[in-house]
């Protein structure tokens, strides 16, 4: 210890477990497919490392419940039966999503929209039927993902659920999951919400909610960043106290650090070079300061992925580009942005 800083060598940090690092500030989660359950080294990062996971894609609506009549629940249970064997803890993600949703969600035998009161009373058998299965399982829940318009002045993303139900969706949703679970920690979850204006319009709908009842927990920023932005650390301190000020619980939900920019088309970069190692290294260091400082109010920090071995931002939004966006690399091995948040 020097001057209240924990010195590590990096020998010590090879042996330490990042879970464990940070048991008193909140648990460290990663998103998984059942896949990396049968990989080895996937799963003895998530073993050692982690304490809380999300299932990627497993619990989405067209995943799970492809057909009116069918669901697929083999992935799920994997993941969330590994978690009970392991005590791991579960977010389950997620309930409404205008994205990786099934073709008769939103259609009636003709082929034409759905009324309102059936999408509803759909909507209802879903949430109610995962949520029997899972039970105390799934600690929260992701219940609205993305429903706020960001390219826009308007409030409200254009999606099906929208179109049909209109703003009452929300509400809906919310209430159908509290009843249906009781216990379960409820999380609003968007991506750039912590951007000024996204987090107005994200503030002004969830005051709206809150003062009318809803029983709304938690709102879950979502954490895809890059090593470019500027302006994030402020942005996200500001948007974690004014949400801290709704008094909702804040987690992040879904976490990783681009070595490119949303608007940087480059293909022929085979690894990341040094100064972006650097970079990545530097906005981890500073993002977890934030996470600490604001522990009483964080509840939760979740990566999205285990490993730079496979993520989503391998394909997106270049198609075939690979990405390095977590704290370990394709092999398995802890990166600089790794001991950079350890070491406090």
């Amino acid at each position: 210890m020097l001057g209240g800083k924990i010195v590590l060598s990096k020998l010590e940090n090879d042996n330490i477990s990042l879970k464990e690092v940070y048991k008193d500030y909140f648990p460290i989660g990663a998103a998984i497919a059942a896949s990396d359950l049968e990989d080895e080294g996937q799963r003895e990062i998530l073993l050692k490392h982690f304490n809380s996971i999300t299932p990627e894609n497993s619990l989405k609506f067209a995943i799970i419940h492809p057909e009116e009549d069918e669901y697929a629940f083999d992935d799920g249970d994997k993941i969330v039966n590994f978690a009970a064997e392991n005590r791991m803890m579960v977010r389950g993600h997620t309930f409404v999503w205008h994205n990786q949703v099934p073709e008769w969600l939103f259609k009636d035998e003709s082929g034409e929209a759905v009324s309102k009161e059936i999408l509803v009373e759909r909507l209802k058998a879903h949430i109610n039927t995962l949520c029997r299965r899972y039970n105390d399982k799934i600690y929260a829940w992701d219940v609205v993902n993305e429903a706020v318009e960001d390219k826009s002045d308007f409030l409200y993303r254009d999606s099906q659920w929208y179109k049909i139900i209109g703003e009452e969706y929300l509400d809906l949703s919310f209430k159908i999951a509290r009843q249906a679970s009781q216990n379960a920690v409820l999380f609003y979850n968007d991506y750039n919400n912590e951007k000024p204006e996204k987090l107005h319009k994200s503030y002004k709908l969830l005051k709206s909610m809150i003062d009318r009842g809803v029983p709304i927990d938690g709102i879950g920023i979502q954490g895809h960043w890059d090593i470019h932005d500027r302006d994030l650390f402020d942005n996200l301190k500001a948007a974690i106290e004014l949400y801290a000020s709704l008094g909702v619980k804040i987690q992040i939900t879904e976490l990783d650090v681009s070595m490119f920019s949303f608007d940087d088309k480059t293909r022929s970069i085979l690894k990341p070079t040094d100064e972006m190692i650097e970079q990545q290294s530097k906005v981890y260091k500073k993002l977890f300061e934030i996470f600490r400082y604001y522990k009483e109010v964080i509840s939760g920090v979740t990566f999205w992925g285990i490993s730079d071995k496979h993520t989503w931002k391998d394909n997106f939004p270049v198609k075939d580009r690979k990405d390095w966006p977590l704290l370990f690399d394709v092999d398995g091995r802890p990166k600089s942005a790794f001991y950079s948040i350890i070491d406090f």
